[in-house]
């Protein structure tokens, strides 16, 4: 065999032997991974055992794994919070027998709790605390250490320059790691514990209670009483102290190793500043505790936790971590939920329906979109067919007891979350339990739940089949057939001008007149705006209100009927309407003439005209608040249509800023930059950058002035909208105040719960804008009953 050929047949058999051992590296990695994420799950050896073998084995590789392991163990401690004890075990059983294994591994922690403090990463920063505390059973921390980092915690407390949200996000955390670590500290240090809890006593006491009005879900605390976080987390931990720190929930598999883990000696956390408060610096909204039921709720069987026991805390907790981790699996959700352990010590059914009812009512706004709560919720009733359905009927029952305070965005939710749960069990209830409401005043709460139930119910299937359901007393409440009103039918008064032309109109769209044809036909019509022949109207009433109320009827045969007129004729309206408002909101006046009776065929076309430029935002906002819609002023789908017009000028305003933010990108040739650690989805948009051409500074600068035309356009939204509720509610007061009667009427508390519902919903937007509004709008001098939703509103961030 020839040199060459050898040297060949070597490189070849290195290069392979190099490719075999990378792949066995792979293989005992993913191997070690598997064996630390699972460890905790149902086995037949008992979990002491697991962890004691899983030690061995992890103590064994340590030397040719150290990096991976530490890796795989800190990813566990920030994303599996519900086995931080276990965790908390392992590491401490590995640090009694590797020390310097152990002190590695609390510097990375600490590295790692740094990184989430500057990236505002609160809930890793609350967890990464949380198992240092644990540690300290393990061990592994000294007492002094962590009670050296809790005060450094507390510190924020006394920082007069920064937000109080900043100074509650760290004594939050602080708090939430004393059912781990409490006992402990009790036991060995306890004055330092109680001068630590003397810190937060004072500054719960002292702090700002402002924001807490406008994120209740009910006005009034009968029967529960509705507290804020901090406070209803402080009362717990009190309570947790008059028990001399014993609780019932948290498994202590430490305690098992405790005459091996006693041996190891410990670390001590590095040194950690906080990083000073930024104004760009986000956050966590505060919020109030959802309480449903208590314990005479629950038939016999296990007890409710009390309110303000610590094991309410800590299974609540557990269950919204569950929500978190399978939302997008409605079915693997339910199936963890009812698999909760220690589910026979507790009443899984009603805690379970409490948490999810508590995500869908969250203030200002659910962690996902709605329908993420009503589909889990039909999953847990399939999988517990004979319990769950039950404890949500007597949620529902509960919620329209109490509906009379509800928080009008919550009032919202629940009305759109019931008729589609309605919708998947036949639309079966026991409506005759609500008889009473269909005497009451049509604005009642109630009266207006059942109403919105049954219209949201008909957009979920036909008015027939809701009629039939529920009772004859009932009638009141059914939805009107949703036909179109033509007002220039054949039928009607041939007096109405422009009849005529109404007619012929239909003729030439029936025949696929084009738009000029259209717009020739429509010609013929007086301008009743036309005052001589000098003036030259900007629009002609006429026209709109003939071309609008033809091309409707027309297209009433369905949705993919109106919308494909519309779009045909989409010239025409760009002739008869153009950019005057009066136009526009005529046109929104007509339509709401022809389907006043179809709700969601006006949420729908509404959405068309806004998609195709027809009307403008502020028209539809202006529309809204018209006195032609007063009687419709306090209906859902009025809120429906200006919430939907809201989010539309805002996405259009983030989409533009987000295409200046690439271009700047792209100008400064980001996209150059070295890109061999990203990963594969990362580098390709990357690349794709790269292909398309930098902007040049003119570019730049024409699409920063259409960003600020429409940051123009939003600021412009906000300010019509609130300059009209100021309005119309200062006319109420002032009304009510000079004739005497009492100002708190239904249709007080309906429209200030829709100011309340605006900031809620769009709270982010609004904050860019609430200098300007302290400054031209909520003034101190504007009535309290008005400035209090807007100073609810800045308080969510002060």
């Amino acid at each position: 065999m020839s040199r060459r050929k050898f040297d060949e047949m070597s490189d070849y058999d290195s290069s392979r032997d190099r490719k075999r051992r990378r792949t066995d590296v792979v293989e005992i990695e993913d191997r070690l991974e598997s064996l630390i994420i699972r460890v905790g799950e149902k086995s037949t050896s008992s979990l002491e055992s697991n962890l004691e073998g899983l030690a061995s084995v992890l103590e064994a590789d340590i030397n040719n794994y150290k990096s991976k392991i530490l890796k795989i163990l800190i990813d566990c401690a920030v994303k599996m919070p519900e086995k931080t004890t276990i965790y908390t075990t392992l590491v401490g059983l590995l640090n009694a027998k590797n020390y310097n294994f152990g002190g590695e591994f609390v510097d990375m922690m600490a590295k790692k709790l740094k990184e989430a403090l500057k990236a505002c990463m609160w809930k890793t920063a609350r967890y990464v605390l949380r198992f240092f505390s644990d540690l300290v059973n393990c061990h592994v921390i000294s007492t002094n250490s962590l009670l050296q980092l809790l005060h450094t915690f507390l510190d924020t407390a006394r920082d007069d320059n920064s937000p109080q949200v900043r100074s509650d996000t760290y004594v939050y955390a602080v708090l939430s790691c004393l059912p781990w670590v409490g006992r402990e500290l009790y036991e060995k240090k306890e004055q330092d514990l109680e001068r630590l809890l003397k810190h937060i006593e004072i500054y719960v006491r002292k702090r700002s209670r402002k924001h807490v009005p406008g994120l209740r879900v009910w006005r009034s605390d009968r029967p529960h009483p509705q507290e804020e976080y901090l406070d209803c987390l402080w009362a717990q931990i009190c309570k947790l102290r008059s028990d001399m720190w014993q609780e019932k929930h948290i498994a202590r598999p430490y305690v098992a190793f405790d005459s091996i883990l006693c041996e190891a000696l410990q670390h001590n956390i590095p040194q950690i500043t906080l990083p000073p408060h930024h104004q760009d610096n986000t956050y966590p909204f505060p919020w109030v505790v959802f309480r449903l039921f208590d314990y005479t709720d629950c038939p016999e069987g296990p007890v409710l936790p009390g309110a303000h026991s610590i094991e309410r805390y800590l299974i609540e907790e557990h269950l919204h971590n569950i929500v978190k981790e399978y939302h997008l699996e409605r079915k693997q959700c339910a199936a963890v939920l009812l698999d909760f352990p220690l589910k026979h010590k507790i009443p899984l059914e009603y805690m379970i329906v409490e948490v999810v009812l508590a995500e869908l009512f969250h203030l200002p706004g659910p962690r996902y979109i709605e329908i993420c709560y009503g589909s889990l919720l039909i999953e847990l009733c399939k999988l517990q067919p004979a319990t769950m359905p039950q404890v949500l009927a007597q949620a529902v029952e509960l919620l329209f007891d109490r509906i009379d305070t509800m928080n009008v965005c919550c009032f919202d939710r629940f009305v759109n979350w019931f008729a589609y749960h309605l919708s998947n069990f036949q639309f079966k209830w026991s409506w005759d339990d609500w008889l009473d409401a269909a005497q009451l005043d049509p604005s009642h709460p109630r009266a207006k739940f059942i109403s919105e139930v049954l219209l949201k119910a008909m957009r979920l299937s036909y008015r027939q089949r809701i009629a039939e359901v529920v009772p004859e007393q009932f009638d009141c409440f059914v939805p009107q057939k949703p036909e179109p009103v033509y007002k220039f039918s054949v039928d009607s008064t041939a007096d109405l001008p422009g009849t005529d032309t109404a007619h012929r109109l239909e003729g030439v769209v029936r025949a696929k007149g084009s738009p000029s044809e259209v717009v020739g036909a429509l010609a013929e019509l007086p301008n009743p705006l036309r005052e001589s022949d000098d003036t030259d109207p900007p629009y002609n009433p006429l026209q709109i209100q003939v071309f609008v109320q033809t091309l409707l009827h027309l297209g009433s045969k369905s949705f993919s009927h109106a919308f494909a007129g519309i779009s045909k004729f989409l010239k025409v309206f760009e002739a008869l309407v153009g950019t005057h408002e009066e136009a526009q909101m005529l046109v929104l006046r007509e339509m709401h003439e022809v389907w006043s009776t179809h709700q969601q065929m006006m949420v729908m076309l509404v959405d068309k005209f806004l998609r195709t430029q027809i009307v403008s935002c502020a028209s539809v906002a202006n529309w809204v608040f018209s006195k032609e819609m007063v009687p419709e002023f306090t209906k859902n789908y009025i809120w429906e249509i200006l919430h939907g017009t809201i989010r539309k000028m805002n996405k259009h305003v983030n989409r533009l800023q987000r295409e200046v933010n690439e271009a700047r990108e792209r100008r400064a040739g980001n996209d150059s930059d070295d890109t061999s650690d990203s990963d594969d989805e990362e580098r390709a948009q990357q690349q794709q950058q790269q292909q398309r051409p930098r902007p040049s500074e003119e570019e730049i600068e024409r699409m920063e002035e259409k960003l600020e035309a429409a940051q123009a356009d939003q600021k412009n939204l906000f300010l019509i909208i609130f300059q009209r509720f100021i309005m119309i509610l200062s006319e109420h007061l002032v009304r009510c105040d000079t004739d005497g009667r009492d100002f708190n009427t239904h249709w007080y508390r309906w429209t200030v719960g829709r100011l309340h519902q605006i900031f809620m919903m769009h709270n982010t937007q609004v904050e860019r804008y609430s200098q300007t509004l302290s400054t031209l709008l909520f003034t101190q001098d504007l009535d309290p009953h008005i400035l209090d939703a807007f100073n609810q509103f800045v308080a969510l961030r002060s």
